[in-house]
């Protein structure tokens, strides 16, 4: 076999090709990443010409191979809900030696990456795809999607306070959005709250009521966009219909398999110290 480290000519698109390692982790072999890294080692091959770079577009006649097998065929675009206990991290590998969302997820599901993160002692609804690229794509506050949260916080909570959130917060050195936040329920030291974001930064709820002088006890993802949690239960996945995902997601039919048949959904194992 020759070598080669020349990208095709052209942008990422369908008419000219994409990435190799996009290609690569669509079909379910690894993620991006680490599809990268086997072509820096020189395990990847497209029509005969074992690349250097991964910076090398393919398009549906290329033939890749990864040492020397055939690569399969791309994944269709899939989508599931699943209802993170708490106690777990939403990492591939957690070099505290914690238990990851990865470890207690149904056995029978395909190579899966999360649709953004929910912190450890964080629970609800997060959304799973076998497509890293819509992942990415779904993460983006461009897109426009609000993520709603059901928190209980420790504190006499004053209304007022909350409804400036509407127009942004600074703590420290950091500027937060727009944050709808609606006092539910106040009983005795404890209040339940509804919380409404775009953005969704890393432990943002926390910190802003952290702020506010009120301390969350419990943070509960009931909504990502147009998809709820509804009554899934806890560590519970179920997979969004085709339809569903046309709909929502603008993907075309040829890209959605139809809808499996018999059992919907499957449960994680139990979280380590899962409550």
């Amino acid at each position: 076999m020759s070598e080669t480290g020349t990208e095709a000519p052209g942008a990422d698109s369908p008419a000219a090709g994409e990435r190799i390692a996009k290609r690569i982790a669509r079909a379910g072999v690894c993620s991006r990443r680490d599809a990268e890294k086997l072509i820096l080692a020189g395990k990847v091959a497209v029509d005969g010409t074992v690349l250097k770079t991964p910076a090398f577009l393919v398009t549906e006649a290329s033939r890749i191979t990864i040492d020397g097998k055939p690569l399969a065929e791309p994944e269709h675009t899939r989508l599931w809900r699943y209802h993170k206990p708490r106690g777990v991290v939403t990492t591939n590998r957690d070099p505290e030696g914690r238990q990851t969302v990865f470890d207690v997820l149904p056995p029978d599901l395909p190579r899966v990456v999360t649709v953004g993160r929910l912190d450890m002692n964080s629970e609800g609804l997060l959304l799973l795809t076998n497509d890293g690229g819509l992942a990415r794509t779904l993460e983006l506050p461009a897109r426009g999607w609000i993520r709603r949260y059901r928190v209980r916080v420790h504190g006499q909570v004053d209304p007022a306070r909350l409804a400036k959130l509407a127009n942004g917060v600074t703590v420290g050195d950091q500027k937060y959005g727009a944050i709808t936040a609606v006092l539910d329920q106040q009983k005795g030291d404890n209040a339940w709250l509804t919380v409404s974001l775009q953005e969704g930064r890393n432990r943002e709820i926390r910190v802003v009521m952290e702020h506010l002088g009120y301390e969350v006890s419990r943070l509960i993802r009931v909504a990502y966009g147009p998809f709820q949690l509804n009554q899934l239960e806890r560590g519970m996945v179920e997979e969004v219909r085709g339809r569903v995902l046309r709909d929502q997601l603008g993907l075309t039919k040829a890209n959605i398999p139809a809808p499996p048949r018999g059992r919907q959904a499957g449960t994680a194992k139990p979280a380590a110290g899962r409550r």
